[in-house]
């Protein structure tokens, strides 16, 4: 039998946040500053039957999930957009602080949502490197783009050019030295698991790296659907009564970066991985789109990928326990 717990909702912001208690059947409100003594005072109303629910508002919910978790307090972060979907369904208008704080506690009570689990340090360490890696990337893309608007005019700037080319070179450094890094700390606490992805043809390095971040290395999840889910790769049916009847299209509601970086996996996995490569010449062959046909690969990928890391083997095209997905 399932413990029950007093759900308390919290509003958090970078500065303070917002508690809605319940207590004697009232919700009472406290507000506290977002810092080791505000953690404290809050958590000096708290017992083990109470069960801490706020949202994942950037990095500054974690601080205060994590000293709670380590409290032995239990904790669930969820995603905003879950609860301002939930404020809609109750027809909810204010919007304070406050309300916002008795709302995700009713939430709660409602939907017991999941319990959230700390991370270790290292992943935490990764996905900062990851974020980081991410906006490097994006300056230089950037730069190169300007470059080449410059490259296109009559008359050029020697000075600027050198400049912009050392910009370049300067962001291309620091990723070399970042993902050197990230490699580094993957290879320590998932030398074998990112060995074993990579053996799946199509995915490469840092794609391998990448899932094994966002998975807490295949543990978060216990079905390759809650992966293609999370990812934000599972179909979306648009259906209502006998006039409605929308295409079918992937649900977009998860991580762009790793979609994107999937979806250039597929390219090569509809050449080399043999079981993609017969999954896109049939979707073809029955007239789908090119572009659906790989995006059925990525999903593809996803489950092989699934399968490897649970089964902690390496990928053979005879591998009896793969071909059937």
């Amino acid at each position: 039998m399932e413990k029950s717990f007093t759900y308390v909702g919290i509003d958090i912001s970078k500065l303070t946040f917002d508690v809605a208690l319940l207590e004697k059947g009232k919700y009472q409100h406290y507000k506290f500053k977002n810092e080791v003594e505000g953690f404290q005072g809050f958590s000096a109303l708290l017992s083990l039957d109470h069960c801490c629910v706020m949202e994942a508002s950037g990095p500054y919910y974690l601080n205060l999930a994590s000293f709670l978790f380590d409290k032995g307090i239990m904790v669930s972060v969820v995603n905003p957009l879950v609860i301002r979907r939930y404020s809609q369904m109750r027809l909810i208008r204010a919007k304070t602080d406050k309300k916002d704080a008795t709302v995700i506690a009713e939430y709660g009570h409602c939907q017991q949502p999941g319990l959230w689990t700390k991370e270790e340090a290292y992943v935490l360490e990764l996905k900062q490197m990851q974020a980081y890696s991410e906006q490097l990337t994006k300056s230089r893309g950037s730069f190169l783009r300007q470059k080449e608007a410059f490259e296109a005019h009559q008359v050029q700037s020697k000075l600027l050019m050198k400049k912009i080319d050392q910009q370049i070179k300067g962001l291309e450094k620091q990723l070399k030295v970042i993902e050197k890094e990230m490699v580094r700390l993957v290879e320590t606490y998932h030398q074998e698991q990112f060995k074993q992805l990579q053996s799946i043809p199509g995915i490469g390095a840092k794609t391998a790296m990448t899932l094994i971040v966002l998975s807490g290395g295949f543990t978060k999840f216990t079905s390759a659907k809650q992966l293609s889910s999370y990812v934000g790769i599972s179909p979306r049916i648009f259906e209502s009564g006998t006039s409605v009847k929308g295409k079918a299209r992937i649900c977009k509601m998860g991580m762009s970066r790793i979609r994107a970086m999937l979806y250039v996996c597929s390219w090569s996995a509809k050449k080399k991985n043999k079981a993609c490569r017969e999954l896109f010449e049939r979707l073809v062959e029955k007239g789908k789109a090119k572009k659906l046909a790989l995006i059925a690969v990525v999903n593809k990928l996803l489950k092989q990928a699934f399968a490897i890391a649970t089964q902690k083997t390496y990928y053979t095209e005879n591998n009896l326990n793969l071909s059937c997905i």
